[in-house]
């Protein structure tokens, strides 16, 4: 995966020497690659970047990063060890890039160290992927991440996605299902795996919303997505219908 090395290059480049490790985690070892995946890599570090360092990651990723046939989008979290371990919620992440930061970073942001719930759910699918690209074995820089931060992660990003409902359908929903199979079993699920689990459990009538975001991420990139008006009627609808389930989960 060529797209794969050239991160891993990056990384490595511009962190040295206090990169510990670099880890490849989400649906790379969590169940395989969609047309829209993104390759998502975790990096341990010694100590925070400086500015210097930040730019020049960003720079890079701008440039690897990608949401076409050929080039995916690339998601880097960046964690210094000592913020991570041994393990505190919420934990600080120190960078992170995404394709959907895209823009913001290119007006002059750069990503800065901050509060990082959903780093619970990175730093999980590490461990459990075990797929050093650099480094050790994840277990040996990470403390496992007890279910309780798992469930309080999975929550707090729950008013995020609801503000980004109509522009981001497909994920939203998806991510929402995962979030609800990851309360009541406590597995972090690939997405469309954790819609079969919710699709089995939905009455009747919220089922097809979840199945055409399903068959959207297992076929189509995101620029070939389209919802028909009736199940754009019913996306909302759903959504209420897992909250329900969400909640009294948590």
């Amino acid at each position: 995966m060529d797209q794969l090395k050239q991160v891993v290059g990056l990384v490595r480049s511009v962190l040295a020497p206090e990169l510990l490790g670099t880890y490849l985690h989400g649906s790379a070892v969590l169940g395989g690659l969609n047309p829209a995946s993104d390759l998502d890599v975790l990096a341990v570090t010694r100590k925070s970047l400086d500015g210097r360092k930040r730019r020049a990651l960003l720079e890079g990723l701008l440039k690897i990063s990608g949401l076409t046939a050929t080039v995916r989008p690339v998601e880097l979290t960046v964690v210094v060890q000592s913020e991570v371990r041994p393990w505190r919620f919420p934990p600080v992440g120190d960078f992170l890039f995404g394709e959907w930061l895209r823009e913001e970073l290119r007006a002059g942001g750069l990503p800065q160290p901050g509060p990082m719930p959903d780093l619970a759910l990175v730093l999980t699918m590490a461990l459990a992927g075990d797929h050093p690209l650099t480094g050790p074995p994840p277990a040996r820089l990470l403390d496992p991440v007890p279910h309780a931060d798992l469930v309080r992660a999975s929550i707090a990003g729950i008013p995020e996605l609801l503000d980004n409902l109509a522009d981001d359908t497909r994920n939203v929903l998806l991510t929402l299902a995962r979030v609800w199979a990851t309360l009541a079993t406590g597995r972090i699920e690939p997405k469309d795996a954790a819609a079969d689990w919710a699709v089995s459990r939905l009455p009747p009538e919220h089922r097809p919303v979840l199945e055409h975001a399903r068959y959207l991420y297992r076929n189509c990139l995101y620029a070939e997505e389209t919802w028909s008006h009736e199940l754009t009627a019913q996306v909302r609808p759903h959504v209420d219908e897992v909250l329900i389930h969400i909640n009294e989960l948590r």
